[in-house]
């Protein structure tokens, strides 16, 4: 089985939203909307409903019209391919030619891979820069700009907002806190300033270590989980910390592919 994690450059309206999730059926597991990033995060199962997803974005999105603090480079911004168990990184990376064969085709949006070859973070320091689309055309489509399509073991996206931390601060924190496993960006959300966090290797450091870290050099307002987690990151944390690392078991993809 293989999860598919889009992240779409629409946060606010509710009513794209909900036609962005028309049709995908139970092959979607959950859907995360911020209105300051201006993004979603659609947690999709198999690889039919990716491109249902990804074709109404096209459809109905348009970068040149987008705003939110979050990096992007397209309306799809970031498309990854996820074996989950059953399913290994082969199986993934055939999905990966697959899916970039099909949407270089019917939707002429250019192609940057991610995964064995460069890390995401890269192409999005590198694209149309030093480095051009591994499929599709050369130049960004007119309104939906060109997606990241990778090939990834499970993360984790996690998001620790600091109350009265100003944004130079929060960079410093973000900074000192990065890691090989803790990717970490300094953000300012409304009246907050945030830690926007992918843990790359959550059973290594998951949801707790990068809170406690981050709380190490500044209160932290809030956390919020971005999509779900594996069940053996949750297993790693003492329960009396779920709810201030705003974890549960409902959270979790084994729980909402059973439910």
């Amino acid at each position: 089985m293989l999860e598919c994690v889009i992240n779409i450059s629409e946060g606010q309206d509710p009513g794209i939203i909900a036609a962005l999730s028309d049709g995908l059926g139970d092959n979607l597991l959950d859907v995360h909307s911020d209105p300051d990033h201006n993004r979603s995060v659609f947690t999709l199962i198999g690889e039919e409903a990716p491109r249902t997803l990804i074709s109404t974005a096209v459809q109905l999105l348009d970068m040149t019209q987008h705003d939110g603090v979050h990096p992007r480079l397209g309306v799809v911004d970031v498309v990854p391919f996820v074996p989950l168990e059953g399913s290994t990184i082969d199986d993934a990376l055939r999905a990966r030619h697959d899916f970039a064969t099909w949407a270089t085709t019917s939707l002429q949006v250019p192609i940057f891979f991610y995964g064995p070859e460069r890390t995401l973070p890269y192409v999005r320091a590198h694209a149309w820069k030093d480095l051009q689309p591994d499929i599709g055309p050369l130049t960004p489509h007119h309104s939906a700009g060109a997606m990241c399509v990778g090939v990834r073991p499970p993360l984790v996206a996690y998001n620790l907002w600091l109350e009265k931390v100003d944004l130079v601060e929060t960079k410093n924190i973000a900074s000192t806190v990065r890691s090989a496993d803790i990717r970490t960006l300094g953000l300012q959300v409304g009246a907050y300033t945030q830690v926007s966090i992918n843990l790359i290797n959550p059973m290594n450091a998951g949801p707790l270590d990068a809170y406690d870290a981050v709380a190490q050099h500044a209160p932290i307002h809030h956390a919020e989980l971005v999509g779900l987690l594996p069940a053996a990151v949750l297993a790693n944390i003492p329960r009396d910390r779920w709810e201030a690392l705003d974890v549960s078991k409902e959270q979790t993809i084994e729980w909402r592919l059973r439910n």
